[in-house]
């Protein structure tokens, strides 16, 4: 989506990520507060969008597109240590700083709140800090499980789970569910892939063709995916069909 297309609707009850965002539970009122601190921002892929370290005058929830995060050790080597896609919180109230690099992976469209308005709503609006918390237990549940992905799956499991959780996100965000086939862009390039998931490039390459061969997805072009059965991408993730871990 576009900068443009969202200046055409900028009623947040018809926001591609209402559903999802940090406004989700928010009254009819508490929306038209935040309307009033609000803001949209576009960004270029490659674009950085905040330096770690920096001052952090805003917070906000990314619309469309994809980031990465990035932390750079004193002697200049680079980790990309998450991702934030389509309705993932960037900033964190309370903090004056940016603890990471972040950069537009792709195109980003941000829906941003300036930072202290944002934080006075927080302590008179229950329905946002309440969802902000859910957010906050759902992103260590997911650094959890990428944990789990960089240190004892192998290169076809870290391929499979990446591909499943842009699948799963990108259902929930179309709300298209996962019961059927499940069609998608992939927003990294296989270079971005390897550098997230610790592997090569020529890794990540045969281990994509590897499931096209084996039909567990199909791919037109390098970016066009399709999952016919997200059951079987789960296992070849090493994980059930509703998300958990097998054991």
């Amino acid at each position: 989506m576009t900068l443009k297309a969202l200046y055409e609707h900028t009623n947040c009850e018809e926001c591609p990520i209402r559903h999802r965002a940090v406004c989700a539970h928010c009254e009819k009122d508490e929306l038209e507060a935040l309307e009033k601190i609000k803001y949209y921002r576009s960004f270029e892929a490659g674009q950085t969008i905040i330096w770690s370290g920096d001052p952090m005058n805003f917070v906000g929830s990314v619309v469309s597109g994809i980031a990465s995060l990035t932390q750079t050790m004193e002697d200049g080597r680079t980790q990309m240590v998450g991702l934030l896609l389509p309705s993932d919180f960037v900033g964190r109230p309370g903090r004056e700083t940016a603890p990471y690099d972040v950069q537009a992976t792709t195109d980003v469209v941000m829906c941003c709140f300036r930072k202290k308005p944002f934080e006075e709503m927080m302590a008179s609006t229950p329905h946002i800090a309440h969802r902000l918390l859910q957010m906050t237990l759902d992103e260590l549940d997911a650094a959890r499980e990428w944990m789990l992905v960089l240190g004892r799956k192998t290169a076809r499991e870290k391929i499979a789970s990446l591909l499943s959780i842009i699948a799963r996100r990108d259902a929930s965000v179309n709300k298209t569910g996962i019961t059927g086939p499940i069609v998608f862009d992939l927003p990294l390039t296989r270079e971005a892939m390897a550098d997230y998931l610790g592997l090569t490039l020529e890794t990540v390459s045969r281990q994509i063709s590897a499931l096209k061969k084996d039909t567990v997805i199909t791919l037109e072009g390098k970016r066009h995916v399709t999952i016919p059965d997200m059951g079987r991408l789960m296992e070849e993730a090493g994980d059930d069909a509703d998300g958990g871990f097998l054991v």
